[in-house]
């Protein structure tokens, strides 16, 4: 399975390209330099250009279980928690508690969905 790159790689990529330099270089979105007028025409050319053309051939095929292990942003995401208390009905902790460890977390994911549908 062939990838494309981002708009971010092709210009670390173009950067790397204009001096051969291989010192370590740190960009981030918020450090990156403005794009020349001859990287935005170098990146046009490269948007206009068809898939079929691009020759992938120094690029090894992806094995088709390589993205078996990868995670979501939305799994690997972990808000701050605040501790708090609260007070609930004993039915209702007796049915969060009837799942074993970890009814808080599940309390937390019921509070959360609902306020992700609100």
């Amino acid at each position: 399975m062939a990838m494309k790159l981002s708009a971010l790689s092709l210009l670390v990529v173009l950067a790397n390209q204009k001096g051969n330099n291989m010192s370590m270089v740190r960009r981030t979105l918020k450090n990156l330099p403005p794009p020349t007028e001859a990287d935005l025409e170098r990146l046009r050319k490269l948007s206009e250009m068809p898939d079929e053309t691009i020759d992938y051939s120094d690029i090894p095929p992806l094995p088709d279980d390589f993205f078996v292990n990868t995670k979501r942003f939305d799994e690997l995401y972990r808000p701050n928690k605040t501790q708090v208390t609260v007070r609930l009905d004993a039915d209702v902790l007796a049915w969060l508690k009837k799942g074993g460890k970890g009814y808080q977390t599940r309390l937390n994911n019921i509070l959360r969905q609902a306020m992700l549908k609100s």
